[in-house]
């Protein structure tokens, strides 16, 4: 099995051909993208778990470096680094031996296309269960190189407060699990809403998942979200940057 560092290294030999899709968290004051999320895809725009479940502890380093450098180059050959909008790109924290080390490739892609690293957020996902010392020292050394960082599925996972108590990222995108049917439930309308405030206390922005109905979309508007994402503004796009559909936005 490779080390962490030969994987790092060795990130544009992943054996397994894949593509991206992309969808737009939506900023609803200005009615503007305000990132496209890089979503795993086959090349034939097949679902993500068609490429996820070839992923193993021997190619995963190998994977996350592929991930990050097919994202940036492919959205900025699609226009991206012609806008204001950021790259969302998902990473694997278990996949990073060291974060200096292992961020070589994605800082050459990035010079490459002439893409500005404060338009590059690395999000993570809460359902990956990982050291939190390792985590922290990846987030920080993220922030400190320039990238934007983000937690992804909060209140769906392992850190939640804790982690928020130790480290700030710059956004907090909240579980779609707590936005389905938002609007017919008391209950969470009362969770989000006071997660929101706590969020802004901390100077970190909101992204609510998951926003499906204009009814949700409406209850989230009450609460003063204002970055959201979901089906109700545009699909994943396969190896497109496809504008979202704003008609629903007051």
């Amino acid at each position: 099995m490779k080390t962490g560092c030969q994987g790092c290294r060795d990130g544009e030999a992943f054996a397994i051909p894949f593509s991206m899709a992309f969808q737009p968290i939506v900023d609803l004051e200005s009615q503007t993208v305000y990132a496209h999320e890089a979503l795993v895809r086959g090349m034939q725009g097949e679902g993500a778990y068609s490429i996820l479940s070839q992923v193993n502890d021997g190619n995963k380093y190998a994977f996350d470096q592929q991930c990050r450098t097919k994202a940036i180059e492919l959205a900025a050959g699609l226009g991206a680094k012609d806008t204001s909008s950021k790259i969302s790109i998902n990473f694997m924290p278990n996949a990073v031996y060291e974060p200096r080390a292992c961020i070589r490739l994605t800082l050459a892609a990035a010079m490459r296309v002439g893409l500005p690293l404060n338009r590059i957020i690395f999000e993570f996902t809460e359902a990956e269960e990982v050291d939190t010392a390792h985590l922290l020292n990846i987030l920080r050394s993220y922030k400190d190189m320039g990238f934007l960082t983000a937690i992804d599925d909060f209140g769906a996972g392992h850190s939640g407060l804790n982690l928020l108590a130790n480290f700030q990222p710059d956004i907090v995108k909240l579980d779609m699990g707590l936005i389905r049917g938002i609007d017919q439930d008391r209950s969470r309308r009362i969770v989000v809403k006071h997660t929101i405030a706590m969020l802004n206390d901390f100077g970190i922005q909101p992204v609510c998942e998951g926003v499906e109905t204009a009814e949700e979309l409406r209850a989230l508007q009450d609460i003063g979200v204002t970055l959201v994402q979901g089906y109700l503004f545009g699909r994943p796009a396969f190896e497109s940057l496809v504008p979202p559909d704003l008609k629903m936005v007051a």
